[in-house]
């Protein structure tokens, strides 16, 4: 039987955040009052099940069975956005995994003028905690996708060493945003897998604020639903509608297996080692 349930979510208010209070009485389309609307929630078990059909996928098989469901041209985000780094050898820079979304929009709050020190730590301190917290860190588990909808034009790290990090330790396999991540030379050395547009140097306060968490998003040009599958390579970024994947997932394995094969042909013809990918 399945276990899918739909859960109501609220748009974040800004400045207060109001996640997990009670949605008001009306309703009954999927929309409970002004700014509720049922999100569909899947269990662990689940993903991981939808998760071990993508295992080993690769973004252009991926696309091939994009291709086989009719769906061309769907899902792949602009190849802007692109890994802040590459693993040639192990390939530790790709990732699979579900979706979980958020997305920050950029303020329109004037800025006080010049401050000590003092009151400019207190200020932006405020600002996180109010404005531009991480409320999305609860919702990653293991095998969880973090897809981060940006303030594109402000040079801004919400993406940091630090923040990756943690998000990290919550069983997160990678992140992709449409925007920038500051301590860019960490992260590579830290080898959390990111994509990303470009570097961003300034910190949130007084630059963006959580708009949603876990609502549909555009990221790269493309629609992700929190629960889709989310495949980064060095290719770039597909998103596979989760009502489709496991099509997608028998179809893609299809083409990987073929491709293996014909590689392996390849490499002993040429006399060349095999790559880790084909062993």
């Amino acid at each position: 039987m399945r276990r899918t349930r739909l859960v109501l979510v609220t748009v974040l208010a800004l400045p207060a955040l109001a996640l997990g209070q009670p949605p008001p009485p009306g309703g009954g389309d999927g929309r409970v009052g002004r700014g509720f609307i049922a999100t569909p929630v899947f269990s662990a078990e689940e993903d991981g099940k939808l998760l071990a059909l993508f295992e080993g996928l690769r973004v252009a098989d991926v696309t091939d069975g994009m291709d086989a469901v009719g769906l061309p041209n769907v899902g792949l985000m602009d190849p802007e956005i692109r890994p802040l780094w590459k693993d040639t050898l192990e390939f530790t820079h790709r990732f699979i995994g579900i979706a979980v979304t958020a997305r920050y929009v950029p303020t329109q709050r004037a800025q006080a003028g010049k401050r000590p020190v003092e009151e400019y730590d207190k200020w932006s301190g405020d600002w996180y905690n109010r404005l531009s917290p991480e409320p999305f860190q609860d919702l990653l588990r293991p095998g969880s996708a973090l897809v981060l909808d940006d303030a594109e034009r402000a040079d801004v790290g919400s993406i940091g060493s630090n923040n990756i990090l943690a998000w990290k330790s919550r069983g997160m396999v990678g992140v992709v945003t449409n925007a920038t991540s500051r301590d860019t030379d960490e992260i590579i050395t830290e080898k959390v897998p990111l994509y990303f547009r470009r570097p961003g140097r300034g910190i949130r306060p007084g630059r963006n604020e959580i708009e949603s968490v876990n609502r549909p998003i555009v990221c790269g040009g493309v629609l992700v639903v929190p629960g889709d599958v989310i495949v980064a390579d060095g290719d770039g970024v597909l998103v596979v509608p989760r009502a489709v994947a496991g099509d997608v997932a028998r179809y893609a394995k299809r083409i990987l297996d073929g491709d293996k094969d014909g590689r392996r042909k390849l490499y002993e013809k040429l006399g060349l080692p095999k790559d880790k990918s084909v062993e």
